[in-house]
Protein backbone atom coordinates (compact mmCIF):
# COMPACT_ATOMS: atom_id res chain seq x y z
CA UNK A 1 0.00 0.00 0.00
CA UNK A 2 1.29 3.46 -0.90
CA UNK A 3 1.82 5.77 2.10
CA UNK A 4 -0.74 8.51 2.73
CA UNK A 5 0.46 11.70 1.11
CA UNK A 6 -0.13 15.24 2.41
CA UNK A 7 0.34 18.74 1.01
CA UNK A 8 3.35 19.11 3.27
CA UNK A 9 4.98 15.95 1.89
CA UNK A 10 4.34 17.00 -1.71
CA UNK A 11 5.80 20.44 -1.00
CA UNK A 12 8.89 18.83 0.54
CA UNK A 13 9.32 16.53 -2.47
CA UNK A 14 9.43 19.45 -4.90
CA UNK A 15 11.10 22.01 -2.64
CA UNK A 16 8.20 24.46 -2.82
CA UNK A 17 5.73 25.95 -0.33
CA UNK A 18 2.46 24.29 0.69
CA UNK A 19 0.71 27.25 -0.91
CA UNK A 20 2.37 26.48 -4.26
CA UNK A 21 1.25 22.83 -4.09
CA UNK A 22 -2.31 23.85 -3.22
CA UNK A 23 -2.46 26.28 -6.15
CA UNK A 24 -0.94 23.74 -8.54
CA UNK A 25 -3.57 21.16 -7.61
CA UNK A 26 -6.26 23.79 -8.25
CA UNK A 27 -4.67 24.41 -11.69
CA UNK A 28 -3.84 28.02 -10.81
CA UNK A 29 -2.09 29.92 -13.57
CA UNK A 30 0.12 31.56 -10.92
CA UNK A 31 2.13 28.33 -11.08
CA UNK A 32 4.01 27.35 -14.24
CA UNK A 33 2.45 24.61 -16.37
CA UNK A 34 5.49 22.37 -15.95
CA UNK A 35 5.35 22.61 -12.15
CA UNK A 36 1.58 22.09 -12.11
CA UNK A 37 1.83 18.93 -14.20
CA UNK A 38 4.64 17.45 -12.08
CA UNK A 39 2.81 18.12 -8.82
CA UNK A 40 -0.51 16.77 -10.10
CA UNK A 41 1.14 13.63 -11.48
CA UNK A 42 2.88 13.02 -8.15
CA UNK A 43 -0.37 13.58 -6.22
CA UNK A 44 -2.29 11.24 -8.55
CA UNK A 45 0.36 8.52 -8.18
CA UNK A 46 -0.01 8.59 -4.39
CA UNK A 47 -3.81 8.98 -4.54
CA UNK A 48 -3.70 12.31 -2.71
CA UNK A 49 -7.06 13.28 -1.21
CA UNK A 50 -7.67 16.72 0.34
CA UNK A 51 -8.39 16.71 4.06
CA UNK A 52 -12.09 17.55 3.89
CA UNK A 53 -12.24 18.56 7.55
CA UNK A 54 -9.33 20.94 7.11
CA UNK A 55 -10.92 22.41 3.99
CA UNK A 56 -14.14 22.89 5.86
CA UNK A 57 -12.38 24.55 8.77
CA UNK A 58 -10.46 26.90 6.49
CA UNK A 59 -13.77 28.27 5.24
CA UNK A 60 -15.17 28.75 8.74
CA UNK A 61 -14.34 31.36 11.37
CA UNK A 62 -12.79 29.78 14.44
CA UNK A 63 -12.58 32.94 16.59
CA UNK A 64 -9.11 31.77 17.64
CA UNK A 65 -5.84 33.71 17.22
CA UNK A 66 -2.56 31.80 16.98
CA UNK A 67 0.58 33.21 18.62
CA UNK A 68 4.09 31.86 18.04
CA UNK A 69 6.88 33.08 20.31
CA UNK A 70 10.57 32.10 20.43
CA UNK A 71 10.60 31.26 24.16
CA UNK A 72 8.13 31.19 27.02
CA UNK A 73 10.35 31.97 30.02
CA UNK A 74 11.23 35.49 28.87
CA UNK A 75 9.27 38.10 30.85
CA UNK A 76 8.85 40.28 27.77
CA UNK A 77 7.05 37.60 25.76
CA UNK A 78 4.76 36.74 28.67
CA UNK A 79 3.66 40.39 28.91
CA UNK A 80 3.03 40.48 25.15
CA UNK A 81 0.82 37.38 25.44
CA UNK A 82 -1.12 39.04 28.28
CA UNK A 83 -1.75 42.06 26.06
CA UNK A 84 -2.85 39.90 23.13
CA UNK A 85 -5.15 37.82 25.30
CA UNK A 86 -6.81 40.78 27.00
CA UNK A 87 -7.60 42.55 23.73
CA UNK A 88 -8.63 39.33 21.95
CA UNK A 89 -10.99 38.33 24.76
CA UNK A 90 -12.76 41.68 24.60
CA UNK A 91 -13.29 41.10 20.88
CA UNK A 92 -14.62 37.55 21.35
CA UNK A 93 -11.47 35.65 20.36
CA UNK A 94 -9.50 32.94 22.15
CA UNK A 95 -5.72 32.67 21.96
CA UNK A 96 -3.63 29.59 21.15
CA UNK A 97 0.09 29.91 21.96
CA UNK A 98 2.92 27.85 20.48
CA UNK A 99 6.64 28.10 21.23
CA UNK A 100 9.30 27.71 18.53
CA UNK A 101 12.15 27.30 21.04
CA UNK A 102 14.23 29.44 18.64
CA UNK A 103 14.08 26.59 16.08
CA UNK A 104 13.32 27.08 12.38
CA UNK A 105 11.91 23.55 12.04
CA UNK A 106 9.69 23.97 15.11
CA UNK A 107 8.45 27.31 13.80
CA UNK A 108 7.55 25.74 10.43
CA UNK A 109 5.80 22.91 12.29
CA UNK A 110 3.82 25.43 14.35
CA UNK A 111 2.75 27.16 11.14
CA UNK A 112 1.57 23.87 9.67
CA UNK A 113 -0.51 22.99 12.75
CA UNK A 114 -2.06 26.39 13.35
CA UNK A 115 -2.89 27.28 9.74
CA UNK A 116 -4.63 23.98 9.01
CA UNK A 117 -7.98 25.45 10.03
CA UNK A 118 -7.22 25.94 13.74
CA UNK A 119 -6.92 29.73 13.81
CA UNK A 120 -8.15 32.79 11.92
CA UNK A 121 -4.77 34.54 11.94
CA UNK A 122 -1.25 34.50 13.36
CA UNK A 123 0.88 36.79 15.52
CA UNK A 124 4.56 35.80 15.34
CA UNK A 125 7.95 36.79 16.73
CA UNK A 126 10.53 35.17 14.47
CA UNK A 127 12.77 32.40 15.83
CA UNK A 128 16.52 33.00 16.10
CA UNK A 129 17.34 30.10 13.74
CA UNK A 130 14.90 31.40 11.11
CA UNK A 131 16.68 34.74 11.13
CA UNK A 132 20.04 32.99 10.96
CA UNK A 133 18.97 30.85 8.00
CA UNK A 134 17.22 33.83 6.38
CA UNK A 135 14.54 31.37 5.28
CA UNK A 136 11.01 32.79 5.21
CA UNK A 137 9.13 30.64 2.70
CA UNK A 138 6.60 29.56 5.35
CA UNK A 139 5.74 33.23 5.95
CA UNK A 140 5.66 33.97 2.23
CA UNK A 141 3.23 31.10 1.64
CA UNK A 142 0.77 32.56 4.16
CA UNK A 143 1.09 36.02 2.67
CA UNK A 144 0.37 34.71 -0.84
CA UNK A 145 -2.79 33.10 0.52
CA UNK A 146 -3.84 36.40 2.18
CA UNK A 147 -3.76 34.70 5.56
CA UNK A 148 -3.91 37.38 8.31
CA UNK A 149 -0.43 37.76 9.81
CA UNK A 150 1.19 40.21 12.23
CA UNK A 151 4.87 40.18 13.19
CA UNK A 152 6.07 41.66 16.47
CA UNK A 153 9.42 42.42 18.10
CA UNK A 154 11.61 40.29 15.79
CA UNK A 155 10.45 41.08 12.30
CA UNK A 156 11.61 40.92 8.71
CA UNK A 157 11.16 44.17 6.82
CA UNK A 158 10.71 42.38 3.48
CA UNK A 159 7.60 40.45 4.53
CA UNK A 160 4.39 42.15 3.40
CA UNK A 161 2.29 42.14 6.55
CA UNK A 162 1.46 44.29 9.57
CA UNK A 163 4.22 44.70 12.16
CA UNK A 164 4.59 45.97 15.73
CA UNK A 165 7.99 46.81 17.16
CA UNK A 166 9.42 48.86 19.97
CA UNK A 167 11.82 51.70 19.29
CA UNK A 168 14.87 49.49 19.86
CA UNK A 169 17.41 52.01 18.58
CA UNK A 170 15.77 54.82 20.55
CA UNK A 171 15.73 52.77 23.75
CA UNK A 172 19.44 51.96 23.48
CA UNK A 173 20.18 55.60 22.67
CA UNK A 174 18.37 56.76 25.83
CA UNK A 175 20.12 54.13 27.96
CA UNK A 176 23.58 55.02 26.65
CA UNK A 177 22.91 58.73 27.14
CA UNK A 178 21.94 57.98 30.75
CA UNK A 179 25.21 56.13 31.35
CA UNK A 180 27.17 59.02 29.88
CA UNK A 181 25.24 61.52 32.03
CA UNK A 182 26.32 59.71 35.22
CA UNK A 183 29.95 59.93 34.12
CA UNK A 184 30.57 56.64 32.28
CA UNK A 185 33.15 56.78 29.48
CA UNK A 186 34.06 53.14 28.71
CA UNK A 187 30.63 51.65 28.04
CA UNK A 188 30.54 48.02 26.99
CA UNK A 189 27.67 46.68 24.91
CA UNK A 190 26.43 43.13 25.44
CA UNK A 191 24.46 42.45 22.28
CA UNK A 192 23.25 39.54 20.17
CA UNK A 193 24.73 38.11 17.02
CA UNK A 194 24.13 40.29 13.96
CA UNK A 195 21.29 38.26 12.45
CA UNK A 196 19.03 39.04 15.44
CA UNK A 197 17.24 42.20 14.33
CA UNK A 198 16.56 43.69 17.76
CA UNK A 199 20.23 43.38 18.77
CA UNK A 200 21.35 45.12 15.59
CA UNK A 201 18.93 48.02 16.17
CA UNK A 202 19.99 48.42 19.81
CA UNK A 203 23.61 48.51 18.72
CA UNK A 204 22.72 51.35 16.32
CA UNK A 205 21.25 53.37 19.20
CA UNK A 206 24.32 52.72 21.37
CA UNK A 207 26.71 53.85 18.59
CA UNK A 208 24.62 56.95 17.83
CA UNK A 209 24.78 58.07 21.47
CA UNK A 210 28.54 57.56 21.72
CA UNK A 211 29.20 59.54 18.55
CA UNK A 212 26.86 62.39 19.45
CA UNK A 213 28.54 62.68 22.84
CA UNK A 214 32.04 62.74 21.34
CA UNK A 215 33.07 59.34 22.71
CA UNK A 216 35.25 57.29 20.39
CA UNK A 217 33.76 53.91 19.50
CA UNK A 218 35.90 51.07 20.83
CA UNK A 219 35.02 47.85 18.96
CA UNK A 220 36.70 45.89 21.77
CA UNK A 221 33.87 46.97 24.06
CA UNK A 222 31.18 45.47 21.79
CA UNK A 223 30.52 41.84 22.71
CA UNK A 224 28.28 39.69 20.52
CA UNK A 225 26.85 36.99 22.77
CA UNK A 226 26.07 33.54 21.37
CA UNK A 227 22.92 32.37 23.18
CA UNK A 228 23.60 28.75 22.27
CA UNK A 229 26.75 28.78 24.44
CA UNK A 230 27.43 29.41 28.13
CA UNK A 231 26.32 33.00 28.83
CA UNK A 232 28.15 33.20 32.14
CA UNK A 233 31.54 32.33 30.64
CA UNK A 234 31.09 34.75 27.75
CA UNK A 235 30.09 37.66 29.98
CA UNK A 236 32.83 36.85 32.49
CA UNK A 237 35.34 37.81 29.77
CA UNK A 238 33.82 41.31 29.74
CA UNK A 239 34.33 41.95 33.45
CA UNK A 240 37.37 39.85 34.42
CA UNK A 241 39.89 41.89 32.44
CA UNK A 242 42.70 44.19 33.54
CA UNK A 243 40.76 47.34 32.64
CA UNK A 244 37.04 46.52 32.91
CA UNK A 245 34.44 48.90 31.47
CA UNK A 246 32.92 51.48 33.79
CA UNK A 247 29.42 50.72 32.46
CA UNK A 248 27.53 47.98 30.62
CA UNK A 249 24.49 48.26 28.37
CA UNK A 250 22.92 44.81 27.91
CA UNK A 251 20.30 44.22 25.21
CA UNK A 252 18.19 42.05 27.54
CA UNK A 253 17.79 41.56 31.27
CA UNK A 254 19.33 38.06 31.25
CA UNK A 255 22.62 39.50 29.98
CA UNK A 256 22.32 42.37 32.48
CA UNK A 257 21.65 40.06 35.44
CA UNK A 258 24.64 37.87 34.52
CA UNK A 259 26.85 40.96 34.24
CA UNK A 260 25.67 42.15 37.65
CA UNK A 261 26.43 38.79 39.27
CA UNK A 262 29.89 38.59 37.71
CA UNK A 263 30.76 42.18 38.64
CA UNK A 264 29.88 41.43 42.27
CA UNK A 265 32.04 38.30 42.14
CA UNK A 266 34.94 40.52 41.12
CA UNK A 267 34.18 42.76 44.12
CA UNK A 268 33.29 45.74 41.94
CA UNK A 269 31.04 48.37 43.50
CA UNK A 270 27.80 48.87 41.57
CA UNK A 271 27.27 51.49 40.23
CA UNK A 272 30.39 53.31 41.47
CA UNK A 273 32.92 51.02 39.74
CA UNK A 274 30.61 49.73 37.03
CA UNK A 275 27.05 50.80 36.17
CA UNK A 276 24.70 48.32 34.47
CA UNK A 277 21.48 48.83 32.51
CA UNK A 278 19.50 46.34 30.43
CA UNK A 279 16.32 45.90 28.39
CA UNK A 280 13.02 44.45 29.66
CA UNK A 281 11.69 45.53 33.03
CA UNK A 282 10.90 42.09 34.44
CA UNK A 283 11.00 40.48 37.87
CA UNK A 284 14.68 39.59 37.46
CA UNK A 285 15.58 43.28 37.20
CA UNK A 286 13.40 44.26 40.13
CA UNK A 287 14.72 41.66 42.56
CA UNK A 288 18.45 41.59 41.81
CA UNK A 289 20.71 43.36 44.29
CA UNK A 290 21.11 46.13 43.58
CA UNK A 291 17.97 46.35 41.42
CA UNK A 292 18.75 46.81 37.74
CA UNK A 293 17.98 49.91 35.72
CA UNK A 294 16.13 48.93 32.55
CA UNK A 295 14.73 50.11 29.25
CA UNK A 296 10.97 49.53 29.59
CA UNK A 297 9.61 47.89 26.43
CA UNK A 298 5.85 48.02 27.11
CA UNK A 299 5.20 44.44 26.01
CA UNK A 300 1.57 44.55 27.15
CA UNK A 301 0.88 47.52 24.86
CA UNK A 302 2.71 45.74 22.02
CA UNK A 303 0.49 42.68 22.47
CA UNK A 304 -2.68 44.74 22.44
CA UNK A 305 -1.57 46.59 19.31
CA UNK A 306 -0.66 43.34 17.53
CA UNK A 307 -4.02 41.79 18.39
CA UNK A 308 -5.88 44.87 17.20
CA UNK A 309 -4.06 44.89 13.84
CA UNK A 310 -4.69 41.16 13.35
CA UNK A 311 -8.37 41.25 14.20
CA UNK A 312 -8.89 44.17 11.81
CA UNK A 313 -7.34 42.03 9.04
CA UNK A 314 -9.42 39.00 10.02
CA UNK A 315 -12.64 40.99 10.02
CA UNK A 316 -11.52 42.92 6.93
CA UNK A 317 -12.04 46.30 8.58
CA UNK A 318 -8.42 47.15 7.68
CA UNK A 319 -7.44 46.92 4.03
CA UNK A 320 -4.80 48.35 1.76
CA UNK A 321 -1.28 49.16 2.90
CA UNK A 322 0.21 47.26 5.80
CA UNK A 323 1.02 49.14 8.99
CA UNK A 324 4.17 49.23 11.08
CA UNK A 325 3.53 50.44 14.61
CA UNK A 326 6.52 51.61 16.67
CA UNK A 327 6.09 51.73 20.45
CA UNK A 328 8.25 54.19 22.38
CA UNK A 329 10.41 53.14 25.33
CA UNK A 330 11.29 54.82 28.61
CA UNK A 331 13.92 54.23 31.27
CA UNK A 332 13.30 52.90 34.75
CA UNK A 333 16.31 54.02 36.78
CA UNK A 334 17.25 51.89 39.75
CA UNK A 335 20.34 51.52 41.94
CA UNK A 336 22.51 49.75 39.35
CA UNK A 337 23.05 53.13 37.69
CA UNK A 338 22.01 55.51 40.46
CA UNK A 339 24.86 56.24 42.85
CA UNK A 340 24.00 56.54 46.54
CA UNK A 341 27.19 58.47 47.33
Amino acid sequence: MKPRITLKKIASEFGVSISTVSKALKDSHEISEETREKIKAFADYYNYKPNSLALQLRNQKTSVIGVIIPEIVHHFFSTVINGIEQYATKRGYNVMVCVSNESYEKEVSNFSVLTNGSVDGLIVSIARETQQKNEYSHFEGLIKDDFPLVLFDRINENLACDKVIIDDAGGAYKATNHLIEIGSKRIALLTTQDFITVGTLRKEGYLKSLRQNGIEVDENLIYKIDDTKDLYEQIKKVVFVNNPPDAILAVNEIYAANALKIAKERKLSIPNDIAIIGFTDGLISEFTYPPLSEVVQHGFEMGQQAAELLIKRIEQTSQGEFKKEVISTNLKIRKSTLSTD
